[in-house]
């Protein structure tokens, strides 16, 4: 729980160790909500399940590797499961991978990480990983991001799109397929696709449009519909894979 970086997600947010906004805000979802803890340091469990049972949240099991993990969510059936990468037996991309193989009440998985796995960001992503959280991350920082990916939202700095962009530039992945799918959306569910790969919340994205916050939950509704895409996060890795974000312009401008 210690560290030196606060992460940025796409939603208004805390600090990284330059760059400053508020808190992530999402409407708390109707019932408890019930998370799953993966992470081989005890310190970390103990921790976080202190500071999610504080405020209201279930955490109904922990898990000290991805085999665990997945033996948890098959059992619980939770709606989030906080996985951290690096664990024994099995790690947290492959056990993400299993979790959401089909199921059709799959949670949401938030990567616990470091800014020194950048490298498993894509990867993460593209299993269906709603997004990440440091793990010096503050109690209400926490809090609020659990709930904010459990609305349905992205959870994704700026600093994290950064190195994606950085990745497809240097010779990443390129999607032939999704560059296809892509023809089927219109000029502003393209510009919006664009914007929310950049970083964008909903909110910057009403302002920068003019359009309300309702118009633009509709068009990300009819862009992951369209695209056969799971959720926003899976929008920022589509949008990469098309070259719709180029180096340069880290907000998609």
């Amino acid at each position: 729980m210690n560290g030196q970086s606060q992460q940025q997600p796409v939603a208004p947010v805390r600090q990284t160790q330059v760059e400053q906004s508020p808190e992530p805000e999402g409407p708390a979802p109707e019932g408890p909500l019930r998370v799953v803890i993966a992470d081989d340091q005890g310190l970390v469990r103990t921790g976080f399940r202190m500071i999610l049972s504080a405020a209201g949240i279930e955490v109904v099991a922990e898990a000290s590797d991805g085999e665990e993990a997945v033996a948890a969510v098959r059992r619980t059936r939770p709606d989030i499961v906080l996985m951290d990468i690096r664990m024994p037996r099995l790690d947290g991309l492959e056990a993400t991978r299993r979790i959401l193989r089909g199921a059709a009440d799959d949670p949401q998985v938030l990567i616990l990480t470091t800014f020194d796995l950048d490298r498993y960001v894509y990867a993460a992503l593209a299993a269906g990983a709603s997004g990440f959280l440091l793990k010096d991350v503050t109690p209400e920082y926490l809090v609020a991001a659990v709930r904010l990916v459990r609305s349905g939202d992205a959870l994704l700095a700026p600093a994290i799109t950064r190195r994606l962009v950085e990745r497809f530039a240097a010779g990443g992945e390129r999607g032939s397929a999704v560059h296809r799918d892509l023809a089927a959306l219109t000029p502003r569910e393209l510009e919006v696709l664009r914007q929310l790969a950049g970083g964008l919340s909903n909110a910057e994205l009403a302002v920068t449009l003019g359009v309300s916050e309702a118009t633009v939950k509709t068009h990300v509704t009819r862009i992951l519909s369209k695209l056969g895409l799971r959720d926003r996060a899976q929008a920022v890795v589509a949008a990469y894979e098309a070259g719709l974000v180029t180096p340069g312009s880290p907000r998609g401008r």
